[in-house]
């Protein structure tokens, strides 16, 4: 986990460095706050070309529990990547990537079981609809 981390660190201070060279090279001298303002906006944005699409084709298709699935398994990894952060940096646990994987297959598991539930009582209920 740790390694983990820290290969992410890296990545990011690669990019971090870059972006910092370009502004040098072109003297543009934003500070380190305009760059984040400007790079994160872009991401955001990025992402939001991607997501949006994707979400609107599901939502047409009645797809919105895919869409809700996406949303909480993003806040799912999210939030157990923090609790293992928290757990490093107050030493009240070990921080260990397997917690991580672990908890993100019970999330998956319980939806698992609530989908196939759910499937089971539309699909009886439009069962009796139909007679």
């Amino acid at each position: 986990m740790k390694q983990f981390l820290y290969s992410i660190i890296d990545i990011i201070t690669y990019f971090h460095s870059y972006f910092l060279s370009l502004n040098d090279a072109y003297e543009t001298n934003l500070s380190d706050k305009q760059l984040h303002f400007i790079v994160i906006g872009a991401i955001g944005m990025a992402m939001v070309f991607v997501v949006h699409p994707l979400f609107t084709y599901l939502a047409k298709r009645d797809r919105i529990l895919t869409i809700t699935w996406i949303y909480v398994f993003t806040l799912v990894v999210l939030l157990t990547f923090a609790i293992e952060i928290g757990q490093k940096i107050t030493h009240t646990g070990s921080m260990e990537f397997a917690d991580i994987v672990f908890g993100v297959w019970g999330f998956m598991l319980f939806f698992a079981v609530f989908a196939l539930i759910r499937g089971i009582i539309r699909g009886i209920i439009k069962l009796f609809r139909r007679r």
